[in-house]
């Protein structure tokens, strides 16, 4: 099993920026991805973006490419989501997960409990 906890949520206005946090713990593989997912209400869960643990490639869905940027730290065990730029449309549900790359997204096989990021207008 591996938990994911976020944090870093909040309400910002438009143009402003917020960075996500998500801690894992457990059985960490390197052959796992971490990754964000966001749902807003009545939408379907979205892939964002996600990185490998080994070897760090980086993958974003194309509409938060050049705003939103993950990174990580080992030895930490933790990956961060840096949001800017944002927009009301980016509200939602952000969720960690941990779990495989396939082609250029993620499928998450852990997740974490969500922490809400509200943009205004």
């Amino acid at each position: 099993q591996v938990q994911l906890v976020e944090s870093g949520g909040g309400l910002v206005q438009a143009g402003d920026s917020l960075r996500l946090s998500c801690a894992a713990s457990g059985r960490t593989s390197s052959s796992y991805a971490m990754g964000w997912f966001r749902q807003a209400p009545g939408n379907v869960r979205e892939f964002v973006g996600a990185i490998r643990w080994s070897g760090g490639s980086i993958y974003y869905a194309d509409s938060v490419k050049g705003r939103f940027t993950i990174s990580r730290d080992n030895a930490k065990n933790t990956v961060y989501l840096q949001m800017n730029s944002l927009q009301p449309e980016d509200t939602a549900v952000y969720y960690c997960a941990a779990g495989l790359i396939v082609g250029r997204q993620m499928v998450g096989n852990y997740w974490g409990q969500g922490t809400q990021v509200t943009v205004s207008s």
